[in-house]
């Protein structure tokens, strides 16, 4: 099931995770994009993570950790920083400076210093201070989520797996996106050799939400590095309208999915046009991986 309920002000108090805003509205947003994120997917009722974002801050342009969810994403994009993007450096600045103007909470300064040491390329600087907020406030997802971000982009595999696994005790699944922690998780595992709790943990998480892209990523991955390629093209094949929703890494689990074809040798491919970095990154890989596919 999709998160959709979005929490205001006083929810977030309540889960001991404040937001230094007093707009509803950009409390709400700010959920909406933090699941969208999550979940890898556009949220048609809110007209998409990009329009969620530009609700946010136009509720409250001052809403320090909106900003640093904002920037945050820009980064995780992989083709943005810096030292070649003067917007995103401008807005760098704009964010630091709006924290150091307001009285905000010790964990979203944190989340600054984080975002901050994370566009002049420290991750791992920057996941250390996710960590430190992390051992106060084990439910701030959106400490989670970029710290696991980073993780992934940095082979950080053992960080990652346990990442996650320090914080599962404080969760529960009556809790928003729970289930995409399991799914986390699962990655983890997988990425750490650990294949058997891995696919057991996916499918906790999908039982959870079907249409957890990243859960299914971690149970491709696991189809792939024990062997099990037929496995895995009926879970492909089975599961594929709940996952080709979440547009974000679609492209990259229909990647995965071909890989089981071509290790199969079967002739099945087809050719489509893409429209993104990461979409484009995923067939030069495959291709890289496979030089002679188009011999079939």
């Amino acid at each position: 099931m999709m998160h959709t309920n979005w929490r205001a002000c006083k929810d977030w108090s309540d889960l001991n995770i404040p937001l230094t805003t007093t707009s509803d509205e950009a409390s709400k947003q700010f959920d909406a994009v933090l699941t969208q994120y999550v979940g890898w997917y556009e949220e048609d009722s809110v007209g998409g993570i990009d329009n969620s974002i530009n609700k946010m801050i136009e509720a409250d342009p001052d809403f320090v950790l909106g900003h640093v969810m904002k920037n945050g994403l820009e980064l995780s994009s992989l083709c943005k920083n810096i030292y070649a993007n003067e917007e995103l450096r401008e807005n760098i600045i704009c964010m630091v400076d709006k924290a150091t103007k307001q009285h905000i909470t010790t964990r979203e300064k944190k989340h600054v210093s984080a975002v901050n040491l994370w566009a002049e390329g420290e991750l791992k600087k920057a996941c250390e201070v996710w960590e430190d907020i992390l051992m106060e406030h084990p439910t701030d997802m959106l400490a989670v989520k970029f710290a696991h971000d980073c993780y992934y982009c940095l082979s950080h595999h053992h960080q990652m797996r346990d990442s996650i696994a320090r914080i599962l005790p404080f969760w529960n699944r009556s809790m928003p996106l729970y289930g995409y922690l399991l799914g986390m998780h699962a990655f983890g595992l997988e990425e750490t050799c650990l294949y058997n709790e891995a696919k057991k943990q996916a499918e906790r998480a999908l039982e959870i939400n079907r249409h957890d892209a990243w859960a299914t990523h971690a149970m491709a991955h696991v189809y792939e590095m024990t062997g099990t390629y037929d496995e895995g093209i009926k879970f492909m094949s089975r599961t594929e309208n709940d996952w080709k929703v979440c547009g974000m890494t679609s492209c990259h689990n229909y990647w995965h999915y071909g890989l089981f074809y071509i290790e199969k040798c079967f002739p099945s491919t087809q050719k489509r046009t893409t429209s993104s970095y990461k979409e484009e990154t995923d067939e030069c890989c495959l291709l890289t991986k496979y030089p002679k596919i188009e011999e079939y």
